[in-house]
């Protein structure tokens, strides 16, 4: 083929002739998850949703969920796809190691991120965790850190803690050559803005729900420094290693009543802490803080209050009156679709650091969004139906929490309208409901796993899709750490649930039918 030899046909011009330009000899049609889940063992691996810039994968089986966390090759081999921050896909991948092959030298890999700051502050989290110097070169329009193999585990570390990611959709079109205009931000913020009553310039937009918590930690550590973070209740795991990680680390509060409450509010009144977290409600285990309190010793105090309404959503619940900013990620009932990733920041304009944290958003996201613009074009479109999304997930949520609550075979569920109810309901919105995310466990720990891999559902990680996800939630979030989340209430064979749109008799049938197996 001597076409081939020809200096016209790169190396790279024929991956990408070979693998988009030649078209399938026959047109599939796009799985409908809602009425052909992806739950059975031939299912490992495909992407949640039908779509190559998925954020989630089917991982069917219990053992399949094993097997990925201590990183079987049966399973690693059939995963085309993954969570971004996680998992890096295909295009990534190639991006990066075409980056490698441009600039780095032997015994060196190149790691690329979307812009020169996020590149900075990888390069000084290497740095000061492994006393090696690396170094940063521009490449392709993005810019890439080079470091020693060695070395490489902590970068992508950095990467899965701050969630400052090169999307699927970005690196596809830098391997193209594609140039891409930059797009103006101002209507996807207002849209984003209108869901909570915000005011448009008060709406930063970031990569990632990830990106937007570790903004939010630079912006309090900065007005703050010098203190530790408090995050109250048990959170989302990376929420937690940005605390600990960045900056000078954090104090948790697992179970915030009684008396630890009390002392933790008192540390709080007396100006101990820069930030204090939380998450409305808690993943996984849907526990609500008592957030006036919790707001009024901030105030005391002058402590910066974050919280996170990403589980609960907008649309069912309002902080506004007691955070002084507020993430979402983006990724998750706002979008609803499963085929992009991004995460907002919010600004009080009652909260007393609102001039403070204004300057440093403005400063360090002077156009109010990192978004990579053919993400934000998808963001918006899949925006358009979060209300109706959101309002079948409330619904399918209720039913199937009411129903576990009653099946013979399951010993707890964890659901908004169960657990610390009172103080939920002092912050949901008057047509809001109790959400769409709920776990429980089995009285026989030992058949969850029977039970998991029974459910005609779809199985992977991540939440707040049109279509309903489970996962052992424990195993995929802390399967390092089991023996501690155990301690903190968060059981091994914990099931999570994520409902969907769809029927709900189909829904509550197919838990039916995996119950009584």
């Amino acid at each position: 083929m001597d076409w081939m030899r020809n200096d016209f046909f790169t190396k790279k011009t024929l991956v990408i002739l070979l693998t988009y330009f030649i078209p399938s000899p026959v047109q599939r049609p796009v799985r409908d998850l809602r009425l052909d889940p992806a739950w059975q063992p031939e299912d490992l691996g495909v992407p949640l949703p039908d779509d190559k810039h998925a954020v989630s994968v089917c991982l069917p089986t219990w053992d399949s969920v094993i097997g990925y966390e201590e990183g079987r090759e049966k399973v690693l081999h059939k995963l085309q796809c993954g969570y971004p921050r996680f998992f890096r896909h295909p295009a990534v991948e190639r991006l990066f190691q075409e980056c490698s092959v441009a600039i780095a030298g032997s015994g060196e890999k190149a790691i690329v991120f979307p812009d020169k700051e996020a590149a900075q502050r990888a390069q000084r989290f290497v740095e000061r965790r492994s006393d090696i110097a690396v170094r940063i070169h521009s490449y392709e329009g993005l810019q890439a850190l080079v470091v020693p193999e060695s070395t490489y585990s902590l970068v992508m570390e950095y990467w899965r803690y701050t969630g400052e990611v090169v999307s699927s959709r970005q690196a596809l079109d830098v391997l193209e050559g594609k140039s891409v205009e930059p797009l103006e931000s101002q209507a996807l913020r207002a849209q984003i803005a209108s869901f909570g009553d915000y005011h448009p310039e008060d709406v930063f937009l970031y990569q990632s729900g990830m990106a937007a918590i570790f903004q939010i930690h630079r912006a309090g550590t900065r007005v703050s420094p010098g203190k530790k973070t408090l995050q109250l209740d048990f959170p989302y795991v990376d929420a937690l290693k940005i605390q600990n990680h960045f900056a000078t680390g954090a104090v948790m509060l697992n179970e915030p009543v009684g008396e630890p409450f009390e002392e933790a509010l008192q540390r709080i009144r007396q100006g101990e802490f820069s930030i204090v977290f939380c998450e409305l409600p808690s993943n996984p285990l849907l526990h609500t803080i008592d957030m006036a309190r919790v707001s009024e010793a901030c105030r005391d105090g002058g402590v910066l209050l974050a919280v996170d309404d990403t589980v609960a959503s907008v649309y069912n619940v309002d902080v506004s009156a007691h955070a002084d900013v507020i993430s979402t990620s983006l990724t998750k009932w706002i979008s609803g679709v499963g085929d992009v990733m991004a995460g907002a920041v919010q600004l009080n304009k009652e909260s007393p650091y609102y001039q403070d944290l204004r300057e440093f958003f403005r400063e360090e996201n002077p156009s109010g969004s990192k978004l990579y613009s053919k993400d934000a074009t998808i963001l918006a479109k899949n925006a358009h139906g979060f209300l109706s999304r959101i309002q079948a997930s409330n619904t399918n949520g209720e039913l199937l929490a009411e129903y576990l609550k009653q099946h013979p075979a399951v010993a707890e569920v964890w659901y908004p309208k169960f657990v610390d109810r009172e103080h939920y309901d002092a912050l949901k919105k008057p047509a809001g409901g109790y959400g769409g995310l709920l776990s429980f466990v089995l009285k026989q720990p030992k058949k969850a796993p029977k039970v998991f891999d029974a459910l005609e559902l779809s199985k992977g990680p991540s939440l707040g899709t049109e279509f309903t996800l489970v996962s052992p939630y424990t195993l995929l979030a802390h399967y390092d750490e089991l023996d501690w989340a155990e301690d903190c209430g968060v059981l091994s064979h914990l099931i999570r649930v994520s409902t969907g749109t769809e029927e709900s008799d189909a829904l509550i049938g197919a838990f039916e039918k995996a119950l009584d197996l």
